[in-house]
């Protein structure tokens, strides 16, 4: 019987010393990044499903590479090693692929990363899967099976109708309660920097019957379980929220989601998520400087987004509102802008990353035909909090000084009290309806 390792590179990564200790020493970004790192990663079990049964699989999580998850791995005997990794922890992946194939042992990788690089990621792996992982997979293992693994295996749009029930049963033993769930892929917008939107293919939404049946996969698994949505932007294309609502609301537990403010212009969807379990939405309001393309009726000043945020909100949804640094016409002024915008900013939550240019993104190709992106930052650095390119008008020095500066005053104990209260608020609206 052949075997498969499935191994997953999660959590978050900075590699900036001082970044790093900043993060640790502030409790909001220590839980969000404890929470990212507590989520399995959905594109290995959803491929473990399609995976005929006369394989045998086994799931590792990676939060680092060493040698003892490869001697571990290896001791298992597999035919095939398939890693999951995003850009900043490709080079992980890598190393992990150099330690396996000097024992023999075939590797595969995909995923976004290697969806827009392949053949970089075919000078360290046997393999490398573009586009859907499901279609693909079959191809993958049969290729595996006579020893036979090499090059590109292209995966085309998966139909989600055809999709299976994810292997949670694989998940080592642990007192995990956070689960994802993707209720559609891609979206149908192409904001400049996001990658996720068009690199697997066309926006595809998931029945509501496949749904519920993950749900009550997941409730049974744990019924402490809270659900982060794995959708770039829930909701964006559906003409009837109502069924998959009544899906997440009769499952009964807890979810995440991400949004654009446009939820907002519904007269109830802020109030029939809440009622529906919806513990916190993030919607993006990305850059205060500048619009970037793609976003189509996503884009809107700051006074509209505000006024959405506090629409929603008062539906008794509490918002965590993103905030993009760094865009074309970023200054040491706007960036201090930001901050005192911030101090009485209505929502319940705020984030704040860098903007980074990822493979695959219009924004990376428009900074490498302009040589902005800077030679001695590795993928490693592409983490949304450590800078990558030369900014307009700051040197990559003075952005990440104001990009610390602002972190820190935004999650201080002051402003963190004061976004707490404001979710407080928010839940005991009258409009929420939530136990």
């Amino acid at each position: 019987m052949p075997h498969v390792a499935l191994v997953a590179f999660t959590g978050l990564r900075v590699v900036d010393p001082e970044l790093r200790a900043l993060g640790l020493s502030l409790p909001g970004l220590r839980r969000r990044g404890e929470a990212i790192a507590a989520l399995p990663a959905l594109g290995l079990l959803t491929v473990a499903a399609h995976t005929p049964e006369h394989w045998s699989q086994s799931y590792h999580d990676a939060p680092c590479f060493d040698e003892e998850l490869a001697e571990r791995i290896a001791a298992e005997r597999p035919a095939l090693v398939a890693i999951s990794a995003l850009t900043a922890s490709i080079e992980e992946a890598y190393a992990l692929c150099a330690a396996l194939r000097g024992r023999g042992i075939a590797t595969v990788i995909g995923g976004l990363h290697a969806t827009a690089l392949p053949d970089e990621v075919l000078r360290h792996a046997d393999a490398v899967v573009v586009g859907d992982g499901e279609s693909a997979w079959p191809a993958v293992l049969g290729a595996a099976e006579q020893d036979e693994l090499r090059g590109e295996y292209h995966g085309s749009a998966f139909d989600l109708d055809a999709s299976r029930m994810p292997r949670w049963d694989l998940l080592p033993p642990a007192k995990r309660h956070r689960y994802t769930l993707q209720t559609a892929r891609g979206c149908p917008l192409a904001c400049e920097f996001c990658a996720a939107s068009r690199l697997l293919g066309p926006f595809r939404e998931k029945p509501v019957a496949r749904i519920r049946a993950e749900l009550a996969a997941i409730k049974a698994l744990d019924p402490r379980a809270v659900i982060e949505l794995a959708d770039d932007n829930t909701f964006a294309g559906a003409p009837d929220p109502a069924p998959l609502l009544q899906a997440l609301k009769d499952a009964g537990l807890p979810w995440f989601t991400e949004c654009d403010h446009r939820i907002a212009d519904h007269p109830t969807l802020a109030a029939d998520m809440a009622e529906a379990g919806c513990a916190q939405v993030l919607v993006g309001i990305e850059s205060p400087v500048r619009k970037y393309a793609g976003m189509g009726p996503k884009a809107a000043g700051l006074a509209r987004m505000r006024e959405a945020v506090e629409r929603i909100q008062a539906q008794g949804l509490p918002v965590n509102a993103c905030f993009v640094v760094g865009a074309d016409g970023e200054t040491e002024q706007s960036i201090d802008a930001l901050g005192e915008l911030l101090q009485d900013w209505p929502s319940a939550e705020v984030q704040l990353t860098l903007q980074t240019p990822f493979p695959g993104t219009a924004l990376r190709r428009r900074l490498d035909e302009q040589g902005r992106l800077l030679k001695d930052r590795t993928w490693k650095h592409h983490n949304l909090f450590e800078v990558t390119y030369r900014p307009s008008h700051l040197t990559p020095g003075d952005l990440t000084t104001g990009f610390s500066r602002l972190v820190a005053a935004v999650y201080a104990e002051p402003m963190s009290r004061r976004r707490a209260q404001i979710r407080k608020k928010v839940l005991r609206s009258p409009l929420n309806v939530r136990e």
